[in-house]
């Protein structure tokens, strides 16, 4: 499997116990959407490596208790602390309407409905509080804050983002 076929979900933190279970951390919106996978990719050496998931209980705060088929000591399940973590691109659920994945809007075109087209969405930032769009507008960052409300359409056949940005934002980062 290759990185592109897949998304980062998160990575190992920390052992859970000593039967070879570990903590995930989920770096996801909705770590729900996650408490049935089978299985993941972890990231060893370079190369994607398969493993199948026995248990997993989502816990607070973005992690889960994890136990992977054939990790069953502390010795092996320290082999993987802070290794990344993904997952097949065909195990997302597809999103519709304004809802987007992160990568799935990289390189969209943006346009905000009072300053027409103001760039490429080079990255989501996502911080916990205030996840942002990263735009470049003629070698100029444009961050704006995703806050409810601000996608008013998303054209995935053109890759285009339609956005309302708070009056006065953008007036900020082109002056």
């Amino acid at each position: 499997m290759n990185k592109a076929d897949c998304f980062y979900l998160g990575h190992i933190s920390k052992l859970h116990g000593f039967k070879g279970e570990v903590s995930l951390f989920l770096d996801v919106t909705n770590p729900e959407d996650y408490k049935s996978i089978d299985a993941i990719f972890i990231d060893i050496d370079n190369s994607l490596t398969p493993f199948f998931v026995e248990t997993i209980r989502i816990k607070n705060k973005g992690f889960a208790t994890i136990k992977l088929k054939d990790v069953d000591d502390e010795f092996k399940a320290r082999s993987l602390l802070r290794k990344e973590v993904y997952l097949s691109m065909k195990f997302l659920p597809k999103l519709e309407g304004v809802n987007f994945y992160d990568h799935e809007v990289i390189g969209f075109n943006v346009f905000d409905q009072r300053e027409g087209y103001i760039g490429e969405l080079k990255s989501v930032i996502d911080l916990k509080l205030n996840p942002l769009l990263q735009i470049v507008h003629n070698d100029k960052e444009i961050l704006i804050p995703l806050i409810k409300g601000l996608v008013k359409k998303i054209d995935r056949i053109n890759n285009e983002l339609y956005i309302k940005a708070p009056e006065g934002l953008i007036d900020l980062y082109l002056q």
